[in-house]
């Protein structure tokens, strides 16, 4: 059977969907990160293969031979000339590896997609490749398309350079304010009692141990922005502040793509995904107030596929020609 991958990875996990040459889904894989500038280059390839074994895996229902002729990676820190070339070189030992039971590899050049999450997100929340995905998860960036082919990104730099509104820099500023009201040189907050309790802290003292010696990561912060959704929910200043410096930030960012690649009068559909849209404060609906205020023609929606989905798309329109 003729066979379609998409995947997609990020810097949590990865995940592959296997689907046929008519975009029906066969079978779904999930394996850890694969965002190789975090983890390198022979533990992405391992996840991906991973997550591309499971896949495959559960399509044996349908078929016992998987013969792949399009795939599409959209891999988090996927964006310059030389990241395609290791994703490439990455795909080229998996057409020669003999582990993964059952595929066949039959890709041409032309059907091999490379891209980063943000466009394959951009194409499973909406089902096409032409509106606006708005995507706050661990990180945040904001990605559209037009009509035309032109494209517009802003953010995506990262946890030290960027991700604006996204989970961890919400959690670093919870953290960050319940530290300053510990000090007495902030406003009390509730979130100095929130964290001790969530951490297990006898003091705010003891979260230098957490944070600093005991190594915790991008994810692991990223982890806390419910406690700041919490304390947000129940009317603490401090963290409706934050919420709102996070719902201005992606704001900004949706609005610069709006007017470097859509007309003022064009309607057009934004997608929202990641962790924080789920937010119990209303940030989703405070951010769709506030865009739609200056942007009346936009509508905000939810994600109608998942990413790997998506990726799978792109490889379908790569296989058609019209990618």
């Amino acid at each position: 059977m003729n066979c379609i991958l998409g995947i997609d990875g990020g810097g949590s996990k990865t995940i592959c969907i296997l689907m046929d040459d008519a975009g029906n889904i066969l079978g779904r894989g999930e394996a850890g990160a694969s965002n190789y500038q975090s983890i390198g280059i022979a533990a992405a390839k391992k996840q991906i293969k991973s997550a591309i074994h499971q896949s495959a895996i559960t399509a044996f229902k349908y078929t016992n031979t998987i013969n792949v002729i399009a795939i599409c990676l959209g891999l988090a820190g996927v964006s310059r000339p030389e990241d395609m070339e290791v994703i490439k070189a990455i795909v080229n030992q998996l057409h020669n590896s003999q582990d993964i039971r059952s595929i066949t590899w039959k890709i041409q050049p032309d059907h091999l997609v490379i891209c980063d999450d943000a466009l394959i997100a951009l194409m499973a929340g909406i089902g096409d490749a032409v509106g606006i995905v708005v995507a706050a998860g661990t990180g945040s960036i904001v990605f559209g398309r037009n009509h035309q082919g032109k494209s517009k990104r802003v953010g995506g730099w990262g946890y030290i350079l960027g991700d604006e509104g996204s989970a961890y820099k919400i959690a670093v500023a919870g953290m960050q304010a319940a530290l300053k009201a510990y000090d007495g040189r902030g406003k009390s907050t509730s979130l100095v009692e929130n964290l001790q309790q969530h951490l297990g802290l006898e003091s705010m003292e003891n979260l230098i141990e957490v944070i600093y010696r005991k190594g915790w990561g991008v994810k692991e912060i990223a982890a806390l922005a419910p406690i700041v959704d919490q304390a947000a929910t129940a009317g603490d200043q401090i963290a409706n502040s934050i919420i709102e410096q996070a719902i201005a930030e992606l704001v900004i960012a949706t609005s610069t793509v709006i007017d470097h690649i859509f007309d003022s009068k064009q309607v057009v559909e934004v997608v929202t995904t990641g962790t924080i849209w789920q937010a119990k404060c209303k940030l989703r609906e405070r951010f769709i107030n506030s865009i739609v205020h200056d942007y009346p023609f936009v509508n905000v929606i939810y994600p109608r596929y998942e990413p790997a989905y998506g990726a799978g798309l792109l490889a379908l329109k790569a296989l058609s020609g019209n990618c």
